[in-house]
Formats: structure tokens, C-alpha cells, sequence
């Protein structure tokens, strides 16, 4: 896109908001829809309301005609338009814009978890879990559960805080025979999450859970303090089960697209 011509790029704009407009449904942005609609989608004058511009100059820009759209309206229009990462980074793309929150992935991204990947674990045999972008526990099937007895098979009351991985790793006194080889899991487990947060160091939440685990544990401090990073990656992981005694699994980590942030990770038998 960088060398289409200015022309070129207002007619994908033009056609891209389009499209936008068309597919979204007005009863998921408040407003009324009825029989005297002739689409299915929003009104100009409705999406010119949810960017926050008048509706002449919305119409200007679905035309095509030449006029320039600040970065602010694209991020609003991004934003209360709910656009992919992908469709946001287009549109900002062709319209010629530089991202106020920064390249693809720059911003944190909620830890919303799409149905479809939570129907997805109850389908996996495997132990399988989904992982937010601090390692928290987002979802597991009955097989992680298991597996992860005395901490994901305990019930959790509504709004109660997920668990986390780490937290896990480090505070629970059941992971040091759990895991086998403990020191050796959680300082590799401490550079691998060191190196999946690698674009917000400087996020308040890392900052507060880097805190707490440091202040509270002398092992944690200890493996952090190397600033060893180590990317996520499969494997045998070991295990001493209470009641299986030792188990050995391959460790698979993938990320659905369109949520980078999450992780599925599968434990399978060899």
C-alpha cells in the first residue's frame, strides 16, 4: 500500500468503510432497526455519530472525495467499531495514518476469550488450557483439571480472580513436587514469561505481579534478577501426579490468530 497512489488509496478507504458499515448489525451499537431500513447495516449518519464527525464530512470520506481523516476519528472508529488488529492496522494503512497506540500488538488487548476457543478445549482429549497475556488461566477442559489437581479442579466463586500460572509455580508448595525438576521448570518457565512480555514491560499490571512475586518469593527474585529470555516452546514436561505418579507429555503452545495474546497449550502423550 505504501506506493498506491493518494487517488487509489481514498477509493479503498471509501470501499473499506463501506464494507464496515454493511456488516455491522445497528442493534449492537444502540440503535433501533426495523422494516423501514433499507440495509441491514448502520446509516452514514449513524456511523458518522459512533466516529464522532458530522455526518457531511463522513459522507465526504465514503465518497471518496479528498479530504483528510484525522488518527484520532480512525481510532475512534477502530475502537467503537471493535475492528480486528489486522482491520485496524489496514485502515490506518490506507488512509494514510500513523497508529496513535502503535504498531499491530502494541496494546494490550483484553483477555476476553472467544467462545468458539473455550468450545474448543471440551473437544480437545488432551489436557489443554488458554492462557491470558499475564498467564492467567482462562479456561481448561476437564482433562487439565486433572491434572492439575488441588488447583484446577478447585470451584472458583463468580468473579473470582483467575488463576494464575505463575502464581501457581511459585507460591504453591504442591508444584515443587508436581513439577519435576522444579528449579530448573521455574526459572525457564520465569524466562519464557519474561520473553512473552517483552512489549509491556512497562504495562502497570506486569509491573504489579512482577512485584508481588519478587517481593514474596527469594526464588522468583532470584530467577528474574538473570534476565535470562527464553521464547515459549514445546517439549517433554514431567510430572509427579498425586495419584498417577510420574507422567510424561509434549508440550504444544499455539496462538489463534487475531488474539496473539492468547495461548493454548496441549499436553499430549507421546
Amino acid at each position: 500500500m505504501k506506493n498506491a497512489s493518494t487517488s487509489a488509496r481514498r477509493k479503498e478507504l471509501a470501499a473499506f468503510l463501506q464494507a464496515i458499515r454493511h456488516r455491522s448489525l445497528p442493534v449492537d451499537f444502540g440503535f433501533p432497526s426495523g422494516a423501514r431500513r433499507r440495509t441491514a447495516g448502520l446509516r452514514r449518519e449513524e456511523m458518522a455519530q459512533i466516529v464522532g464527525i458530522s455526518t457531511t464530512w463522513y459522507t465526504w470520506i465514503e465518497q471518496g472525495r479528498e479530504v483528510k481523516v484525522s488518527a484520532d476519528a480512525l481510532d475512534r472508529l477502530a475502537g467503537n467499531l471493535r475492528l480486528t488488529r489486522s482491520e485496524r492496522a489496514y485502515l490506518f494503512e490506507i488512509a494514510d495514518r500513523r497508529d496513535p497506540l502503535g504498531a499491530p500488538g502494541s496494546r494490550p488487548e483484553s483477555d476476553d476469550v472467544p467462545p468458539p476457543l473455550i468450545e474448543l478445549l471440551a473437544d480437545i482429549g488432551a489436557p489443554a488450557y488458554l492462557m491470558g497475556r499475564y498467564w492467567d488461566m482462562l479456561g481448561w477442559n476437564a482433562a487439565a483439571a486433572e491434572l492439575f489437581t488441588g488447583w484446577l479442579d478447585v470451584p472458583r466463586a463468580v468473579g473470582e480472580e483467575a488463576p494464575n500460572l505463575l502464581r501457581f509455580v511459585v507460591f504453591d508448595a504442591r508444584a515443587r513436587s508436581f513439577l519435576v525438576d522444579w528449579e530448573v521448570r521455574a526459572c525457564r518457565i520465569t524466562a519464557e514469561f519474561r520473553a512473552d512480555c517483552r512489549d509491556s514491560l512497562d504495562d502497570p499490571v506486569l509491573t504489579r505481579l512482577v512485584d508481588e512475586l519478587t517481593t514474596a518469593s527469594a526464588d522468583f527474585a532470584r530467577f528474574w534478577k538473570r534476565h535470562d529470555v527464553l521464547e515459549r516452546q514445546g517439549g517433554e514436561r514431567r510430572f509427579l501426579h498425586a495419584a498417577r505418579g510420574h507422567l510424561l507429555y509434549q508440550q504444544t503452545t499455539l496462538r489463534p490468530d487475531e488474539h496473539e495474546h492468547l495461548k493454548l497449550v496441549i499436553l499430549s502423550r507421546g
